[in-house]
């Protein structure tokens, strides 16, 4: 991350260049860059120690983490979520992440998508807000359990 930072100013021309956020995949099939932040070493951290925004991309790994994640491991993450609210909270949860980036797409199927979700919405606890590196939307050790139940399989 230094020597972003560095390339930054060099292009820029100086300091006073506008480098301010970094987009990282972090989920819980990429669990190097997990690991390494709850272990406080690696990119993660790094681009936090230096006042950078960190923005967690593909925490449901293009949608396919949910259909490999089973219930046991959700509610090792947190009892009562479903899946894919476990692996969104496993990347909030990550140290040094400010973000997490979700994205939306549909495969053409011929169908038309349903005009109303089937169940209520998930409101992640800082949604709609950034969060400081000491307010993490979930508990860090509960995501480094599961980190370790996932190696397993």
């Amino acid at each position: 991350m230094p020597l972003l930072r560095a390339l930054a100013t060099e292009a820029a021309g100086g300091a006073e260049h506008h480098l301010a956020a970094v987009q990282l995949p972090v989920s819980l099939v990429m669990m190097a860059p997990l690991k390494q932040a709850l272990d406080g070493k690696g990119s993660i951290r790094a681009a936090a120690d230096i006042g950078l925004q960190v923005m967690a991309s593909a925490p449901l790994h293009g949608g396919e983490l949910p259909a490999m994640v089973d219930q046991e491991l959700a509610d090792l993450i947190r009892p009562g979520l479903t899946r894919a609210q476990a692996c969104i909270l496993a990347a909030a949860s990550c140290p040094g992440v400010t973000h997490v980036l979700l994205t939306a797409s549909v495969r053409h199927t011929g169908r038309r998508p349903p005009t109303r979700s089937p169940s209520p919405p998930w409101t992640p606890p800082s949604c709609g807000r950034s969060r400081s590196r000491g307010d993490q939307a979930g508990d860090p050790a509960r995501v480094g359990q599961a980190l370790v139940w996932w190696q397993r399989y």
